[in-house]
This record gives C-alpha cells, sequence and structure tokens, in this order.
C-alpha cells in the first residue's frame, strides 16, 4: 500500500517548509550578518543539502549498499579536515557486508563501523561498535585486501557489527597530497541480489523525513558546537581526549585541541604550538558555521609536511588577512572570527596546550624569530596551484 503523505504530495510540503525554517541557521540571532557571512552562510545551507541528499536519500540503502563522498570540496561540513577523504556506506545490523579493493597509500586509513544518524542532531546518539586501521589490515604486496563487517569474526581482516548499526565511515588521511593515493573499493552485502527493487513509498517517506532532521537537528548541532568554541576566549583551544571522540565516531587515536580566532584586518594571530612525534597532525581554519574555509584555491590549513617548524621545536603559524609572506601563514579567507582545530593522530607523549596572540600585522616581523622561512608572491602562486591540482586528484576533478 502507498504511503498517504508520499500519495498526497505532503511529505514534500514538509520538506519545503523544513527547508524554509533552516533559513534560521544563517539569518538568526548573533549569526554574523556582513555580506561576506551572509554569503557563505547561505553557500554552507545549499551545499549541507546537497550532503543530506546525498547521504539520507540517495545512498541509504543497507541492502544495496555504495561507498559515496560524505564530505566532499562542494560539500563541507561538521569541522571537516583538509587532509581527509571522507567516505560512507549505509548498512544495517541483520547483514553481512564484504568490502575489496585496493587500500591505496593515504598516509592513515581507517574503516570503522557506527550506529545512530548525523541527522539525529545527537553525537552521543552515534556509537562506535568496531573499527580496523590500514595498519592493522592484512593486504597483499600491491595493496589488495578483503575485509568483511559483521556476523561471525572470521579469519582475516573483519570488523564487528551489532545491534542498531547503521553506516560505515572511512577516512583516509593524506599527508603528501602530490604522492598519496585514495583506495579504490567496492562494498556488497554477503548473499545479497544486485538486481535492485523499486523504491517503496514508505521508504522515500523515512528518508526525506531524515533529510528534514539532516537540516533542522543537524544543521543546529553543528551550529551550536561551533558556538560553543567561538564563546570561549578569544584565540584560545581546547583539548579533547581521543577516547572521548572515538566513542562516537571520532577517529582512533586522535586527539583534537579546538577553539577559535579573532582577527581585525590590521592585526595577525601567532598560533604557537610544540607538536609532539605523530603518525599525522594539521590545523585548519573554519567559519561560524563549522564549515573549514577555503583550503583548495587558499591556503586554509597546513599539515606536518607543509608547515615549517623552527629550530626550538615550535610551530609558528599566522593568521592574518594580508599574505606576510612567510611559509605558515594561515589564510582566514576574509572571515574575521571563526574556528580551528589541531588534530594529531596517534600522537607520542603530552601535547603542551597552544597558545595564541594578537599582534598589530605592522609589527609582525619583530614577532617572528629570525630564520622564518619567506615565500616570495610568486611562490605562494605556485604553492597555491600545486594545492589544487593535488586536491582535484585527490577527489578525482
Amino acid at each position: 500500500p502507498g504511503d498517504s503523505r508520499v500519495l498526497s504530495g505532503e511529505i514534500w510540503d514538509d520538506l519545503c517548509e523544513t527547508l524554509r525554517e533552516a533559513g534560521a541557521l544563517v539569518t538568526g540571532a548573533g549569526i554574523p550578518d556582513s555580506p561576506l557571512e551572509r554569503a557563505a552562510g547561505f553557500r554552507f545551507l545549499a551545499q549541507f543539502l546537497e550532503a543530506g541528499i546525498n547521504f539520507c536519500v540517495t545512498h541509504a540503502d543497507g541492502d544495496h549498499p555504495e561507498f559515496t563522498r560524505m564530505i566532499d570540496l562542494g560539500m563541507r561540513w561538521g569541522l571537516d579536515s583538509p587532509d581527509c577523504l571522507y567516505l560512507v556506506a549505509s548498512v544495517n545490523d541483520a547483514s553481512r557486508y564484504r568490502i575489496w579493493g585496493d587500500a591505496g597509500s593515504a598516509n592513515h586509513f581507517d574503516i570503522q563501523v557506527n550506529t545512530g544518524h548525523y541527522a539525529l542532531g545527537e553525537l552521543a546518539s552515534i556509537r562506535t561498535l568496531g573499527s580496523i586501521s590500514g595498519d592493522e589490515l592484512v593486504a597483499s604486496d600491491s595493496g589488495e585486501f578483503e575485509l568483511f563487517v559483521g556476523g561471525e569474526k572470521t579469519p582475516g581482516n573483519w570488523i564487528p557489527s551489532g545491534p542498531g548499526a547503521r553506516f560505515l565511515l572511512l577516512r583516509q588521511n593524506f599527508l603528501d597530497w602530490e604522492r598519496e593515493r585514495p583506495a579504490t573499493l567496492r562494498i556488497e552485502k554477503v548473499g545479497g541480489s544486485v538486481a535492485k527493487p523499486n523504491l517503496r513509498s514508505d521508504q522515500i517517506a523515512e528518508r526525506l523525513d531524515l533529510l528534514r532532521s539532516w537540516i533542522e537537528k543537524g544543521g543546529g548541532l553543528w551550529q551550536s558546537m561551533s558556538r560553543g568554541m567561538l564563546d570561549l576566549a578569544p584565540n584560545s583551544v581546547v583539548i579533547y581526549a581521543p577516547e572521548d571522540s572515538a566513542e562516537h565516531s571520532g577517529l582512533k587515536g586522535q586527539i583534537y585541541c579546538q577553539g577559535n580566532f579573532r582577527c581585525a584586518p590590521d592585526e595577525a594571530v601567532l598560533f604557537e604550538a610544540v607538536p609532539p612525534p605523530a603518525r599525522h597532525w594539521n590545523l585548519a581554519l573554519a567559519n561560524f558555521w563549522w564549515e573549514t574555509v577555503d583550503f583548495v584555491h587558499r591556503q586554509g590549513s597546513l599539515n606536518a609536511s607543509q608547515a615549517h617548524i623552527d629550530g626550538d621545536g615550535v610551530l609558528r603559524v599566522v593568521i592574518a588577512h594580508r599574505d606576510p609572506g612567510v611559509v605558515n601563514w594561515l589564510d582566514p579567507c576574509g572571515h574575521e572570527a571563526g574556528t580551528l582545530i589541531l588534530r594529531f593522530i596517534r600522537a607520542e607523549g603530552k601535547l603542551p596546550l597552544p597558545t595564541s596572540r594578537v599582534v598589530p600585522l605592522a609589527d609582525l616581523e619583530g614577532e617572528l624569530p629570525a630564520g622564518t622561512p619567506r615565500v616570495t608572491p610568486e611562490e605562494r602562486e605556485e604553492i597555491l596551484r600545486r594545492r589544487r591540482n593535488a586536491l582535484w586528484l585527490r577527489y578525482r576533478r
């Protein structure tokens, strides 16, 4: 029998009303209202809708799963990492799945199975049931592997599943953007049919309701988390222990150091940290909506292979609206306030709390150590060109 809301069109009216109300995520009280911020806000909202359609509607079938982009260059959300290629596939808890292919050569590779959904607007409702890293995968010399998810434990590569299992999340973190290559993977339900039945009216109703929740509750979640970071003291950060986030779909073994930046056009923020030895680390800026700033055409992020560490072991990064001609520059892309995140994967030892201080841009030279590496405008243009080209290859543009 047909779903009455689908047959009458009510389901679409409900979705349109949710979208109309979602404008408050951009125009509501306490939200930046300059022309630049409004443009960024509505772009984010449109791209967040695209991500929701992809995750909640198009690829929401656990009987016929497919890996798809959870985050892309044109749909960034949730304080995404510029170094990471995120793939997601829908599953269900009654099935067993086979994943196979080429693991690629990313600096760090991790697959996890999770309950819940980001559309529900509560990270606490998402629980990680199991995961496997690239270091743990048994693969051939050429990188080929086979992995099973759920069902009875089997020899070789296996991830446990359990009640409520809903999606697989694959993270590939790239350190050398130009040389490391993404995995080429396929997924299928064990014992399932390749032929896919027609979509039922109750199924599309369920998916469109999930999309409404994605916009309303999911969008509200990321904004509330961004506001929490922005409410900290200006240019400060806090550190989250890896075990706290790893239980709720965060990357296992990753330390999240989050905070904010505030930088006027005639100022520079000097961010300083002492990175411990780690498998991977990066630093990125984000706007009010917890969307990373443009890291494709602008230098909105730096990682361990792109940044310079001074002789005293300190990472000194300059956040400024004009290029100061130093290697470690982060471009806030016109945003005078926003959030930032410093991630460490498998760090050795304790991470000292990073610090930031604001200096007049005109006085920046005297605040930097002698021997700080410089770049010319021509060298900067080449750096940006290589960043863009490497990202186009990662995302197959």
